[in-house]
């Protein structure tokens, strides 16, 4: 998969490719119908298949204050992408300028003269332009005033739920990965380079992978049963664990970090790059009156991750 930084500098081979339009946060099952569809028009047409988002988010360049909120930062959502079978990635830089344009002034450089997109595909609530002036009716509109194609997906539902980017954070805030994933169709995870900490897990017997949350949305707090795939390095590969997100009150912690305890693991895996995917929530964090004490809790925390591992399909 290629990446496009600038719609003014596009390969010449994947001019006239078909794009799926959106932020495509989580890349979640309705995301998947979108670039579905793009994907089968573009084989229909022979073409390459492209997905347009921006960097950052919009709703980091408008409200840069506000908590992190992204289920997948640009990486992690480059490799979903990339895993459905995207040729080309457009990353546009969603700067001041980016924000100015109308939704004619996007049509006209961007798709037209910039990507020079024959077809597009958004779903129904795709907005965009200055103040998201620009709606699926204006699109169509404009794709068929310009002589490109347009689709539209419509609500996707499952069982009255709709697959939301919104619904999933709620979810995962609740304390609830496997509905999450669910929505997702791949369990959410956490992707960053291991950290080295103060190795306070060294000496109760548990060392852990610390992994800042950085750009991710916070869950619940908590331990949670997890798989841990190492990215690269010696040590490659996917392994059980146990995590816990939180301050860890024991020590009087205030930042809120990701520590994952690897199964039958031993290795140095500092700077390595991470996914943590959250499987099952077993507890909310808790302070401890000591070592000993948080060391059995621990312990107990280990055998039932373990135990929802196991009990895992292994197509998962």
């Amino acid at each position: 998969m290629q990446i496009i930084r600038h719609y003014e500098q596009v390969p010449p081979g994947l001019r006239g490719a078909v794009y799926a339009l959106g932020n495509f946060d989580g890349v979640h099952l309705g995301h998947q119908q979108v670039i579905g569809k793009a994907a089968a028009i573009a084989r229909e047409m022979g073409v390459p298949l492209g997905v347009l988002v921006f960097e950052p988010h919009p709703q980091q360049f408008f409200f840069p204050d506000k908590p992190f909120f992204r289920l997948t930062p640009f990486r992690a959502k480059a490799r979903l992408l990339e895993g459905l079978g995207v040729d080309a990635l457009a990353a546009l830089p969603f700067d001041e300028k980016m924000s100015q344009k109308l939704a004619p002034e996007f049509v006209l450089d961007v798709l037209v003269n910039g990507l020079h997109a024959v077809h597009v595909v958004a779903g129904y609530d795709f907005r965009f332009g200055k103040g998201r002036g620009g709606d699926a009716a204006a699109l169509s509109y404009m794709g068929e005033m310009e002589g490109f194609g347009v689709s539209i997906v419509e609500e996707v539902q499952d069982g009255g739920v709709t697959y939301s980017s919104t619904r999933i954070r709620e979810l995962l805030a609740e304390g609830d990965p496997r509905g999450a994933a669910k929505l997702l169709g791949h369990w959410w995870s956490v992707e960053t380079h291991i950290q080295q900490g103060d190795q306070r897990g060294r000496t109760i017997g548990f060392p852990t992978a610390n992994l800042p949350l950085e750009d991710h949305v916070e869950p619940a707090l908590g331990v949670y049963a997890v798989k841990v795939e190492i990215e690269d390095g010696p040590h490659k590969g996917v392994y059980g664990g146990v995590a816990n997100v939180g301050r860890r009150p024991t020590f009087d912690k205030e930042d809120v970090l990701l520590e994952a305890h690897i199964f039958d693991f031993e290795g140095d895996i500092y700077g390595a790059h991470a996914a943590v995917s959250f499987i099952e929530y077993i507890r909310p964090e808790r302070k401890f009156d000591g070592l000993d004490s948080l060391k059995a809790q621990i312990a107990k925390d280990s055998e039932k991750a373990r135990e929802i591992l196991a009990a895992l399909p292994s197509a998962r």
